[in-house]
């Protein structure tokens, strides 16, 4: 497949309408033409001067490499604007000397005003009703030569001015949000500092190679993803995750692509090249999620394709019923009709939705929060419960030592010699929470599984682990009771015992993320009615979690499996989105209506699932659902408005009040409104 950036798409029904024309090409089937993002992708073997013919039929072409294609669309709009202006002098002109009664000069200016701001649109309509296609340039076309036909030259020249206006003003609103979205892809960063045998040399970061070494100076971003290799630093991630707090860096630490470097000057390993890496991902992503369709678009765009041609059915029967049956004014009628037409203009209702959704997208993407498709982003805006999985998403993880019964005070620092050596998870919470004592070193170390360790210290034996590890011990009511606690708690029990005495017991939990709570109360408020979690933990433990961050409802002691099947279950009667770490929860983030992942770069969360939080917490993911709902609200809106002041229009013709600018001012408020509430989404209010 090629890719071409096609400039001067005037509306998103015409962008059908020409994407059509160039399916019909040979081996053009597969074509699409894009007007959200302005791309053409089709297969190399389709006839390039057949497709450029088809596109500047609408005055679209194909951008040139470098400043001619810019230099080429700033005039385009130069010109519009200068047309436009000229054409409004001439039209006053001409309503001025009619007042003084020189009818013939004002016909002659308003003929001028006319041309200059209706020859694009007519002869586009003219080439079309040759070709009998009926689009919004064919009934302009059909209303001027009526208009002036009847002697409407006033009219005329209005409707050709206001269209005009009109037209700039459409391609304007998309214009915006594509900026902002190029302005998101413009993060990339272009170049980077090779470090070759104690060399630098500035090279293409598209050919940056695996292992290879860059430096990275204060200021500047990092080209792709990898690992410190020298300096300390504080890196400015907000490209990738959306925070926009500076993250330190030290040796060994990784770092994304596209974030900046803050002060020192870092030596980084390149992991991965750069169209692997993370931020090229994310851009790719983000340039993919414009291109798909929501169901409400395809509707729409269904809709547009049968609802042209019925207009101007609907026009005839204006222009010739009530003369024929009513003994109305013939040219009266043949007027109300040609009002009909321009009213009938789809343009508002085509792009009542795409710019609702890019902006969406791309509102969300500066967030660190990856909407594969606008399809996602409509249903985030209709999900009413959320699945969590617990560990990594609503816990950190990572055990931590919760409680502790100290019988002996030797205990802590006699738990953590045994397990300085171990890579154990839990052997980590124990060291973490034994920080700054001063550690002995075990003389002899053997592991009993699925028990625990026996260490000797100081020519002393010590057992460390579950109570099976301790069963050479009888226990005091005491201890039993306390063990007894821990489990009750849900959390798991380290013991510390020699050959006589228990010295202490830890009880060792995942830790609840601090902010969980406060995303789960966000959550109800956005509208998300049932908050579940589906976990592989016991029920104690599940127990707990859920009630320490508020949810609704818990499964627990489930796998893998299991999540998939309550997933299943729970989508017969909700809208429901899963989210998991990405890795364990894939499954179920697949068989969920829509599935989120916390990224942090794992490349399977950004795989499977269906929106990805960059971050690594749920901290984004209220503002996230109020924005889609917003989109949501936003597009339902704009079909009402689109379709309301069409029908108040063609109302108007029924006491026969409807005039052409009427009609005209009908049509453009509604593609004004339309693209002004939904460039509202890029500019909502900073949340707190």
């Amino acid at each position: 497949m090629n890719e071409f950036k096609v400039k001067g798409l005037t509306c998103a029904n015409c962008t059908r309408e020409l994407q059509e024309e160039i399916n019909r090409l040979p081996s053009g089937e597969t074509a699409s033409l894009s007007y959200n993002t302005g791309k053409l992708r089709l297969e190399s073997t389709v006839d390039m001067k057949k497709v450029k013919e088809i596109l500047s039929s609408d005055g679209a072409f194909i951008e040139s490499d470098g400043e001619e294609g810019h230099q080429h669309e700033h005039h385009s709009v130069v010109n519009w604007i200068a047309l436009l202006s000229i054409s409004a002098i001439f039209y006053v002109a001409g309503f001025i000397t009619e007042q003084w009664g020189n009818e013939l000069i004002a016909i002659g200016l308003f003929l001028a005003a006319t041309v200059l701001s209706g020859y694009h649109t007519f002869l586009k309509g003219l080439k079309n009703l040759v070709r009998l296609k009926f689009n919004i340039e064919t009934l302009m076309t059909i209303a001027l030569i009526g208009a002036l036909s009847i002697g409407e030259w006033k009219e005329g020249a209005l409707v050709a001015i206001l269209f005009g206006l009109n037209e700039y003003l459409e391609g304007l609103g998309m214009q915006k949000a594509r900026k902002s979205m190029e302005k998101l892809l413009e993060i990339a960063p272009k170049e980077a500092t090779l470090l070759e045998n104690g060399q630098e040399r500035i090279v293409k970061i598209t050919t940056l190679e695996v292992n290879q070494i860059v430096l990275v100076r204060a200021g500047e971003k990092i080209p792709s993803d990898g690992i410190v290799i020298e300096g300390t630093s504080s890196i400015n991630e907000s490209a990738i995750t959306g925070e926009s707090m500076p993250v330190e860096k030290a040796i060994d630490d990784s770092v994304f692509g596209g974030s900046i470097n803050n002060e020192g000057v870092l030596k980084v390993k390149i992991m991965k090249a750069y169209e692997d890496s993370s931020l090229a991902k994310i851009l790719h992503l983000v340039e993919e999620a414009q291109e798909t369709k929501t169901p409400t678009e395809l509707f729409i765009n269904k809709f547009a394709k049968y609802y042209t041609p019925l207009i101007m059915i609907l026009s005839a029967i204006v222009m010739i019923l009530p003369p024929l049956l009513f003994n109305g004014h013939w040219k009266e009628w043949f007027y109300q009709g040609l009002a009909v037409l321009i009213v009938g203009c789809p343009c508002a209702l085509v792009l009542s939705s795409p710019i609702a959704i890019v902006s969406g997208i791309t509102k969300n993407a500066r967030n660190g929060i990856l909407i594969k498709g606008g399809v996602f982003l409509e249903q985030l805006g209709k999900i009413t419960t959320i699945a969590f999985d617990k560990t990594g998403t609503l816990t950190k993880g990572e055990p931590y030592v919760e409680d502790m019964q100290v019988y002996d005070p030797t205990f802590l620092q006699i738990a953590a010699s045994i397990e300085k050596t171990s890579s154990h998870p839990i052997a980590k919470a124990v060291l973490r929470k034994a920080e700054g004592v001063n550690l002995e070193e075990p003389e002899e170390i053997s592991t009993v599984s699925g028990s625990g360790i026996i260490a000797k210290i100081k020519g002393v034996t010590y057992y460390l682990g579950n109570e099976a590890h301790i069963k050479h011990l009888k226990l005091k009511d005491r201890v039993k009771d306390d063990i007894k606690f821990f489990k009750e708690s849900g959390m798991t029990i380290v013991i510390l015992a020699n050959d006589t005495d228990i010295l202490g017991i830890m009880g060792i939990a995942d830790q609840v993320r601090e902010e969980s709570a406060s995303v789960i109360s966000n959550l109800h408020r956005a509208g998300i009615n049932k908050t579940i979690m589906l976990t592989g933990d016991h029920e104690k433990t599940a127990e707990k979690v859920a009630k320490a961050v508020g949810l609704t409802s818990y499964f627990a002691s489930l796998l893998p499996d299991g999540k998939v099947k309550k997933v299943k279950e729970l989508s017969k009667n909700e809208k429901v989105a899963m989210i998991g770490d990405g890795i364990n929860d894939a499954p179920a983030l697949a068989t969920a209506d829509l599935g989120i992942a916390m990224g942090k770069g794992t490349d399977s969360a950004i795989e499977t699932a269906d929106i990805v939080l960059m971050q690594d917490h749920l901290g984004k993911l209220p503002s996230a659902i109020r924005s889609a709902k917003r989109v949501n609200t936003i597009i339902k809106c704009n079909i009402v408005l689109a379709l309301g002041l069409k029908l108040i229009a063609l109302l108007l013709t029924i006491p026969g009040l409807l005039t052409l600018w009427i009609a005209i001012l009908s049509d453009m408020g509604a593609t004004i409104l339309v693209t002004l509430i939904s460039l509202m989404v890029l500019y909502e209010r900073k949340e707190k």
